[in-house]
Order: structure tokens, then C-alpha cells, then sequence
């Protein structure tokens, strides 16, 4: 697994750390294009472990990433609003919605393409790993998965959908656990503390709402970033007037005692 590479001083030893979204870069390198970078890029959170980027696009309709190279790499996309379409050298296609989840293989090569084909907005969360070495001769290889696939977990205000790990249907070559969570307006769900022998990166994608343990309270913000260690407190994350929405992944420990 390769070093995390986190900016000297960023994330102090403690087990629980919430960072405002504004600590993170976000670019706006053409007129089509927006992206924050919660991991990776210019983010004081360049890599963890073998998870590159960990970041929004936001794709002007008719626009997008025309034909491109990718080597090395195993690549998720979680749709977050809009529709994306998805073209590549293997013959994967396919238009991928809200609620859907696209992996892609690289293997040694691949090229592909992202498009916006709509007149509306599309809005996704990108996530690059580095290809396991134990994995890296298989062929390139292309996976869409409905939502309704992923295995649920449901209480009475929120759900939350294991994207990766978690006998997610999803075909994986990388260390993690990822899932997505909906609070419902209004509604509370526990956090969920890593195992020992992981840390917790989180990434709030939508609404606002809190985060409160018995000493603290944290007001969360769209692409917002929690950190916590195993042995962070006992919180639970609480949903504002609209719903909470964040990304939760479960790596190998990337964070100092």
C-alpha cells in the first residue's frame, strides 16, 4: 500500500476532526467545468493511502471529457444529480443517474469518456485508487450498478447504501469500505466509528445538519470533511430542514495517535 500523504500539521492527533469545506481547493479551470478537491489536487489531504482523489465535478450541460487515457487505476463514480454518459475502449457504455454507481478498471490501459449529453447539470463524486499490484495484468474492465442493487440499511430516518465492502454486489480491487447515507430532515443516525484497524474519511455531498458528541458540537455544510480514528467518540450526525447526504470511507489507517 503506498504512504498517505497529508500536509505536515493538517490533522493534529486527535480522533475526531471536522474541516469546513473552504479548507479544501475547489477549481474552476474552464467555463464547463467545477470541482472541490476534499482529497487530492491541491487538498492539504494529497493522498490517502492508495486513494488518490476523493473529489466533486460538477459538468456544464453539453460538455464533459472527451476520449482519455487512464493506466493503473481503479475509478468510482457516485452520481449525485443528473445524468453522465460513459463511453470506453473495452465496449462498456452506458448513462449513468442519481443514485447509480460506475466503477471502472484501467488495468494497464483504457480510454474513456465523460459526457454531459442533457441540458441540465451533472453532478458527481470521483474517487481514484491506485491499482493493487496483485490485480494490475487483469484486463481492463467496465461495472453500472442501480442503487436499488446495493445492499440497504434502513432505520426510520435515514439509509444508508454500501457502495464498496459490505457484500456490496460492486466487483472490487482495492482496501475499503464505502457507503452512501440519507438523513431525512430532521432525523438522526449514529456515527459510525472505523475499525482499529482503520481510519474514517467522510464527505458530506449535501444539506446541512450537525455532528454532536457529549463535549462538542459541529455544524456540517455541504463538502464538509469528518476525519476519526476508531477510537473517536460516540456522536450522532443530526439532518437539518433538508436531507443529509455524505460519503463515509473506511481505509487503512492513514491517521497519527
Amino acid at each position: 500500500m503506498l504512504k498517505s500523504r497529508i500536509q505536515q500539521g493538517f490533522a493534529q492527533s486527535q480522533a475526531l476532526h471536522h474541516f469546513p469545506a473552504d479548507t479544501f481547493p475547489s477549481v474552476h479551470p474552464v467555463d464547463w467545468l467545477h470541482s472541490h478537491f476534499a482529497v487530492g489536487g491541491w487538498s492539504p489531504l494529497q493522498r490517502l493511502g492508495n486513494m488518490l482523489t476523493a473529489h466533486m465535478t460538477q459538468i456544464a450541460p453539453h460538455s464533459g471529457f472527451t476520449w482519455h487515457p487512464h493506466r493503473g487505476l481503479e475509478i468510482y463514480t457516485w452520481v449525485l444529480e443528473g445524468t453522465i454518459h460513459h463511453e470506453d475502449t473495452t465496449g462498456g457504455k452506458g448513462d449513468i443517474r442519481a443514485g447509480e454507481l460506475q466503477r471502472m478498471f484501467s488495468g494497464e490501459w483504457i480510454e474513456h469518456q465523460e459526457l454531459n449529453q442533457t441540458d441540465q447539470p451533472v453532478r458527481v463524486i470521483q474517487i481514484w485508487f491506485v491499482a493493487d499490484p496483485t490485480y494490475i495484468e487483469l484486463p481492463p474492465h467496465y461495472e453500472q450498478v442501480d442503487q436499488s442493487d446495493l445492499p440497504t440499511y434502513r432505520s426510520d430516518t435515514a439509509t444508508t447504501y454500501h457502495l464498496i465492502g459490505a457484500e456490496s454486489p460492486v466487483e472490487s480491487h482495492v482496501d475499503a469500505r464505502i457507503a452512501a447515507t440519507v438523513v431525512a430532515p430532521g432525523g438522526t443516525t449514529p456515527f459510525e466509528p472505523p475499525a482499529a484497524d482503520e481510519d474514517l474519511f467522510l464527505y458530506v455531498t449535501d444539506g446541512q445538519g450537525w455532528l454532536r458528541n457529549a463535549d462538542d458540537e459541529a455544524a456540517l455544510g455541504q463538502y464538509d470533511v469528518i476525519l476519526a480514528r476508531h477510537d473517536a467518540p460516540a456522536a450522532t450526525f443530526t439532518a437539518g430542514s433538508t436531507p443529509l447526504h455524505f460519503l463515509s470511507f473506511y481505509l487503512p489507517r492513514f491517521l497519527s495517535e
